[in-house]
């Protein structure tokens, strides 16, 4: 697909700008044709131009917080009747993000040239997840538009609010173990072999944990360098196999299997999973189609092939939970709650309720870890300076006294 930028001249009289994609500059006429706009302008986005957008629209990336706060915004406005085009565009009027700013414009563009919101979304599928596209689309189609859009407000809040705890709780631990990496390889290249020099010329028996310190630091001495490019060499390795699609799936099945962590995640993807299937299937989705778009937005392959397990058990006549208790990763309560649900006819209220449910479990686990974290980083930061100092102090003082 190919980049246009475009002038044009809308039924109303009004002068129009943005950027269109399409396989050839006359699709791209065609395209805009459709919309009844009169072409004044076509030219393709080529060369520097392209690169310095490229480079745009990695500088102005659309965060969570700005989707969250337009999503809300929006949910407002036509609550409040007002037309979804001047919704659309008084939100890119008040966006500080000119990439969001650009995408907003263009698609009230969309709109006031005959297409459909959820149409006009769909152009922009890195942005707006297809859970959101499909729930805007149930709307319109049922007339409820203000009230999906009012849910879905509530719903992204919440999952921002739950993503913000988890990367905080991630933060401080991530900073605490860099910082002792990188402390602990200059200590090991620069310091220790000063401070053990004068053992390995004194002749004397030394205990095992010196020996292997004064080793330890003379390979990532007299090595730095290839250890560095080891480590690269693996991380590029690494980054390359978790994307082909075996990859995938072992390492995210290899993280539900982390002691504690992998209990969090677990959690967390039933809860991402109950929430997804409640506000689809309330949104008038069928399940069959909800299963399908909740399998795009679960975040991990081990989810992602589970929940096309479920659909194929549906469509053979199968109970939904009946893929779900096969697998381990999926707690024993959710499973009964579910097959409760379908047997009495109230999965979608049952949905919602294992949701809320493990979101709240999610959230105490993260404020838990959260608390228990830094004190545990402080015993294993003392655990490691005590064994180096012992290793090099208790042989020095040995050496002392004997002399």
């Amino acid at each position: 697909m190919l980049s246009f930028k475009y002038q044009v001249r809308a039924t109303d009289g009004r002068l129009q700008s943005g950027m269109v994609e399409a396989a050839s500059q006359e699709d791209a006429t065609n395209a805009l044709l459709e919309r009844d706009m009169q072409v004044l302008s076509l030219q393709p986005y080529r060369g520097a131009e392209a690169s310095v957008q490229a480079l745009t629209r990695w500088l102005n990336r659309i965060t969570s917080k700005d989707l969250v706060a337009g999503i809300r915004m929006l949910s407002v406005m036509v609550s409040a009747s007002v037309p979804i085009t001047d919704s659309v565009r008084n939100i890119s009027k008040q966006s500080k993000n000119p990439y969001f700013k650009f995408i907003l414009q263009d698609i009230a563009n969309e709109i006031e040239g005959g297409a459909r919101f959820s149409d006009a979304l769909d152009r922009y599928p890195k942005v707006f997840s297809q859970f959101f596209i499909n729930m805007v689309r149930s709307g319109e189609t049922t007339g409820q538009l203000a009230e999906v859009l009012n849910y879905l407000a509530d719903q992204q809040e919440k999952d921002y609010e739950m993503m913000s705890k988890l990367r905080g709780a991630m933060i401080y631990p991530a900073v605490i173990l860099s910082s002792m990496t990188i402390a602990g390889f200059v200590m090991m290249v620069y310091v220790v072999p000063k401070m053990t020099e004068v053992l390995t010329e004194s002749n004397v028996e030394l205990p095992l944990s010196t020996k292997i310190l004064i080793g330890t630091s003379s390979v990532m001495s007299n090595y730095w360098w290839l250890i560095i490019l080891g480590v690269a060499a693996f991380a590029t390795a690494f980054a390359y196999w978790i994307k082909t699609d075996y990859g995938r799936l072992l390492w995210d099945g290899a993280k539900l299997k982390i002691p504690i962590v992998g209990k969090l995640l677990r959690e967390m993807y039933i809860t991402r999973f109950c929430q997804a299937m409640s506000t689809l299937m309330k949104g008038g989705v069928t399940m069959v189609q909800a299963l399908e778009i909740a399998s795009a937005v679960m975040g991990n392959a081990v989810w992602k092939k589970l929940v096309l397990e479920t659909i194929q058990e549906v469509n053979d006549g199968n109970s939904m939970v009946t893929a779900l208790q096969r697998d381990k990763s999926v707690p024993l309560m959710a499973v009964q709650m579910l097959s409760v649900g379908e047997e009495t006819g109230k999965l979608e209220e049952v949905l919602h309720r294992v949701g809320d449910f493990y979101s709240r479990s999610v959230a105490n686990m993260t404020a838990n870890m959260m608390t228990l974290i830094e004190p545990l980083i402080m015993i294993a930061l003392g655990l490691a300076v005590g064994v180096m100092v012992s290793a090099i102090m208790i042989p020095m003082y040995n050496l002392s006294s004997a002399v």
